[in-house]
């Protein structure tokens, strides 16, 4: 007897594959050809059933851009032999990984199960069990990153989990990144000139900061060696920030705020913050209140101070503490500052591959 996750992902890459056949065998409309809803979870006997009942459902547009991503299967995989399938699904099986797991792991690597996860997988499976603790960690860990039962264990794995032992990384430090960022073995790559960036920065092997600066420095390709850049080591996390928005939140830093480029190295939360909906709307009702000649609850309270308050403390600064027709102005400039929109915004196209890391 199949199990029920077995027959769920087999009749996944059976449907996949009999859709492309239908459309090499001439169909004129593939809509007419794509049966019922749920494409992805049917069992073997409810797919027979579906195709020969003489209704078909409509295919919703999300469904159907679901069908297009797994139409990128290759012919290892429509060629694949049941049998062998049903080893390598025994072998995931005691991870506790669902049918609803195994197809989005197909849906976003298709080639997984043609690849030899079967070689040496029980040798990773137990290194890997020994190293985070507990099937679970395992499971989660699979779910953000499947192709880390691909890596091979001596030439890649065991490496790079030495190395960073070797730089002082205690066992819990290094479950906490492979939870974090899942793709940390594959894309270890050190050399001199990290080094020298990440003694640049000021941070020491002895501070918890170091393994947070190791673990975003060591996927670049060039360290860097600018002076400003080095001081980061004050706040790590910026170098994940895309170029995009360290130009969009400088240009208004500089321009608007008027304040000194260098201002972000001593506040680096100015890069930080939304621009729509933080950074923008809050300097603009600062600067109402001091051209209007207003004074807030708080003496000598700054810019800076202002825009690392809570929404409910800011308004109570800035806008509950004057009169009521004034408060309501005040509040009337706020919130059309924050529904002020980015131009373009509805046109920008956001493309996700694969598994959100």
């Amino acid at each position: 007897m199949h199990s029920t996750g077995k027959i769920n992902v087999l009749a996944f890459m059976v449907l996949c594959t009999s859709s492309r056949l239908v459309r090499k065998a001439g169909v004129k409309n593939p809509l007419a050809a794509t049966f019922t809803t749920r494409c992805s979870t049917l069992c073997l006997n409810e797919a027979e059933e579906c195709i020969d009942g003489s209704e078909l459902s409509v295919v919703s547009s999300r469904r159907i851009k679901s069908r297009k991503k797994v139409d990128c299967i290759g012919e290892k995989e429509k060629r694949a032999n049941v049998s062998q399938l049903e080893f390598k699904l025994s072998l995931l099986k005691p991870l506790g990984i669902t049918s609803s797991v195994l197809v989005k792991i197909v849906n976003c690597r298709p080639r997984f199960f043609g690849c030899r996860i079967h070689l040496v997988l029980d040798e990773r499976i137990n290194y890997f069990m020994k190293f985070l603790g507990s099937k679970e960690v395992l499971h989660g860990v699979i779910i953000r990153n499947p192709s880390l039962m691909l890596y091979d264990l001596n030439e890649k794995i065991k490496p790079a989990i030495e190395f960073y032992k070797g730089l002082g990384f205690s066992q819990p430090d290094l479950v906490k990144m492979l939870i974090s960022r899942p793709t940390l073995i594959p894309r270890t790559n050190f050399n001199k000139d990290k080094f020298d960036y990440i003694q640049k920065t000021g941070v020491t092997r002895e501070s918890k900061m170091f393994k947070y600066v190791a673990a975003i420095i060591r996927g670049f390709e060039d360290g860097g060696n600018r002076r400003e850049s080095c001081k980061l080591g004050k706040c790590p996390i910026l170098l994940t920030l895309s170029v995009e928005k360290v130009q969009r939140n400088m240009t208004f830093v500089i321009a608007s705020m008027k304040l000194a480029a260098h201002s972000v190295l001593k506040y680096p939360f100015l890069l930080l913050l939304n621009l729509e909906s933080h950074l923008r709307p809050r300097v603009d009702l600062v600067k109402t209140v001091m051209e209007i000649r207003l004074k807030p609850r708080i003496k000598d309270v700054n810019i800076f101070t202002a825009l690392r308050m809570t929404e409910k403390r800011f308004l109570k600064v800035y806008v509950m503490c004057h009169q009521q027709d004034v408060a309501a102005e005040l509040m009337e400039v706020y919130e059309k500052a924050k529904s002020m929109k980015r131009l373009a915004e509805k046109s920008k196209k956001y493309v996700r591959k694969g598994f959100p890391f």
